[in-house]
């Protein structure tokens, strides 16, 4: 079972993260979630949410490389108010990475790997945070820091 946690009181509140639904576009608003999110409609875009109400909390856009067995994260955001030092939910990227990694596990088995492309000031905070593997412009979990991510995140 997947979980975020809400800041002020340290509670854990489980979560799912979906497919995002066509009807779903319509109250994305780039105000809210950061991006233009219909630029993203060719790709696999996931919606996290809380288990007890429809609130969207992150969007997440992927991309299979069957070519080099790994799944690209291209877009990950946390709604406006769930980013930064007075954000209400914490873990919801953790979450996101870990889903990418077990989808990546279910289409790729042993060879599995997950890959982003951070925007620069991010980069040491997913090394750090999330254990990803420096590659250059690109950072990836595989092999064991892929399933470390994911004994943290899916409880």
């Amino acid at each position: 079972m997947m979980q975020v946690v809400l800041c002020k009181t340290g509670e854990p509140k489980k979560i799912v993260v979906e497919q995002l639904e066509e009807s779903d576009y319509k109250i994305i608003t780039k105000s809210k979630y950061h991006f233009n999110w219909k630029d993203q409609k060719s790709n696999d875009v996931y919606k996290l949410r809380l288990i007890e109400n429809e609130e969207i909390l992150g969007l997440m856009s992927l991309k299979v490389h069957f070519d080099e067995t790994r799944i690209e994260i291209l877009l990950l955001a946390c709604s406006i108010e769930n980013t930064g030092n007075n954000k209400i939910y914490d873990r919801i990227a953790g979450n996101f990475i870990a889903f990418a990694c077990r989808e990546s596990i279910k289409i790729f088995g042993a060879d599995a790997c997950v890959s982003l492309v951070p925007k620069t000031e991010l980069k040491k905070y997913y090394i750090s945070k999330y254990g990803m593997l420096d590659a250059g412009r690109q950072i990836y979990l595989e092999s064991n820091s892929l399933f470390t991510l994911l004994k943290e995140y899916m409880v």
